[in-house]
């Protein structure tokens, strides 16, 4: 005869076949991890690149200085991550995957509590571990003493007996299990993650962050206007913003002036005044670093400082055309720090880029720079720039950069506090300064919920690794003799899992058992012995 194998070829799969198959891959373990990696990775960018959301104008500037790669990144969505399409069908599917795999097993798991332990096995010696001993005592007083005392050390436990089959004379067994909490901190972990999920799903739907820098003396309302950037959710408004207000009353900064750490902030605090809508009462309130303070559900986080110059320039008529103090942005921990006053009202229009040194020191390898954070000797370098700001072009422009295209330089001039400088097209006096804080107003209607499942998540999955699935099985009969055979057994359900403790421990509770009716036993006999004396 000639060895012919015909190879079965399956049926080609239908729609809903298919379907169910792709489910099946989908909700698996195996798919649920890789999607959750996919997520770490795919959140990389988000932490490296400038997001639209929290910076706008860094994002601009980065697109700017890669005129290549940055058009390419910014059609991917990389400079809007958490709103990618990509990353969305990533989250989705992700929570589509723990929702599948994990729904059915607490089922299961459910089932599998309210379902008593299974009949011993009437071959023990099968099992990890198992031992044999013939003792004096009858087959029910062991199995009832070891089934009490294993119920009160918290195991499931089950007892029956068996009949005599095909030469096995039966007996009576116990039937113990515990470890059920490893399964419900495993599935506790993943309902926490898809707890998690949703959390910051609320977060980024719903929820809005914004930064402002205030002038000491100056007030801040929580309108969209007021934001020096703002970024929120898919289905965050304008609307959704509650109306509050604060007023920046008082910044105090002290700084070390020890060698040792010279220069390093001491002291950093803000007092505001802070209004929870339109006509309501003040209440003072203190912001410090990582101590925010909570408005309407949003907290407000005290992010950086530094110095505001302030200036009166007035045109080649005297006239005064700006009066204010003006934002400057520190470039070092010293508070050296640069801005721009740009005058559109005067004629022709006046520019200035400044250097703000709080304590002025100059030398020829750094030039003009700050050697002390705190404003000990506070001088300001200015150039003056005189033509067309370019603010008609319809382009907007940052307030921290003066475009110099059609304008002319009028010269550069070291100003002290009270000192003038005079030139044709007018003059500029530098007459003092303020400080600034900067502030980041952030509403996550998430956080608090991810909070919660990120601990409970933790305590589950300790709760897991550390519980031990198991069960055990005693058999006790009558053997030839007379005496009783008891037979003690033990299985881990969990890898690498050892029972052999679990057989010892209910060894020794037959043997106490033992070891005590025998000493009844004799006590019994002692007395009477000494009442037949008597």
């Amino acid at each position: 005869m000639s060895d012919t194998r015909v190879e079965a070829v399956a049926p080609p799969l239908d729609s809903q076949g298919f379907l169910r198959w792709a489910w099946r891959q989908l909700t698996s373990m195996r798919v649920a991890l890789i999607l959750l990696f996919a997520l770490a990775v795919a959140s990389v960018p988000g932490s490296i690149l400038p997001q639209r959301g929290n910076n706008p104008l860094l994002v601009d500037e980065w697109i700017d200085q890669q005129p290549i790669l940055g058009p390419l990144l910014d059609r991917l969505g990389f400079f809007d991550v958490y709103g990618a399409p990509w990353f969305a069908a990533i989250y989705l599917l992700l929570f589509v995957s723990l929702i599948g795999c994990v729904l059915p097993r607490v089922g299961h798991h459910w089932k599998a509590m309210r379902t008593p332990p299974p009949i011993a096995p009437r071959n023990l010696d099968r099992m990890q571990a198992f031992s044999y001993e013939t003792v004096d005592v009858a087959p029910a007083d062991v199995s009832s003493h070891v089934s009490q005392e294993l119920r009160r050390r918290g195991w499931r436990v089950r007892t029956g007996s068996d009949a005599a089959v095909d030469g096995d004379p039966g007996g009576i067994w116990v039937s113990a299990e515990k470890g059920y909490l490893r399964e419900t901190g495993n599935l506790i972990f993943h309902l926490a993650l898809v707890l998690i999920l949703v959390a910051v799903a609320a977060g980024g739907l719903f929820g809005w962050r914004g930064n402002v820098i205030v002038k000491e003396g100056n007030g801040f309302s929580n309108t969209l206007t007021q934001y020096d950037a703002w970024g929120g959710g898919r289905l965050a408004t304008a609307d959704s913003i509650p109306p509050f207000s604060f007023t920046l009353d008082d910044f105090d900064v002290e700084f070390e002036r020890s060698e040792a750490q010279r220069g390093a902030p001491r002291l950093f605090e803000a007092r505001v005044a802070v209004q929870n809508e339109p006509g309501a009462g003040a209440r003072e309130e203190l912001i410090e670093v990582n101590s925010p303070i909570s408005i309407a559900g949003a907290k407000v986080f005290l992010v950086g400082h530094g110095y505001a110059p302030s200036f009166i320039v007035r045109d080649s008529s005297g006239d005064v055309v700006f009066d204010d103090d003006v934002v400057f942005l520190p470039q070092d921990g010293n508070f050296t720090s640069t801005g721009v006053i740009k005058i559109p009202d005067s004629n022709p229009q006046l520019g200035f880029r400044g250097l703000f040194l709080p304590t002025s020191a100059i030398d020829d390898i750094r030039g003009p720079h700050s050697v002390f954070p705190d404003a000990d000797d506070p001088s300001v370098f200015l150039s003056a720039w005189y033509g067309d700001l370019g603010l008609a072009s319809g382009v907007p422009q940052s307030i921290y950069s003066l475009s110099t295209d059609e304008m002319e330089q009028i010269g550069l001039r070291a100003l002290v506090p009270g000192q003038v400088w005079e030139f044709a097209q007018g003059e500029i006096e530098f007459t003092g300064w303020t400080r600034w804080s900067s502030f980041q107003i952030a509403f996550d209607p998430g956080k608090e919920a991810a909070l919660v499942a990120s601990v409970l998540a933790m305590l589950a999955l300790t709760v897991s690794l550390f519980t031990r699935r198991r069960r055990i099985w005693l058999r006790a009969r009558d053997d030839e003799q007379g005496s009783t055979l008891v037979g003690v057994a033990g299985l881990s359900k969990s890898e690498a899992g050892d029972v052999s403790e679990d057989v010892r421990a209910v060894q020794q509770i037959a043997a106490d058992h033992i070891a005590g009716r025998k000493a009844a036993a004799n006590e019994t006999t002692s007395n009477d012995d000494r009442k037949s004396e008597q």
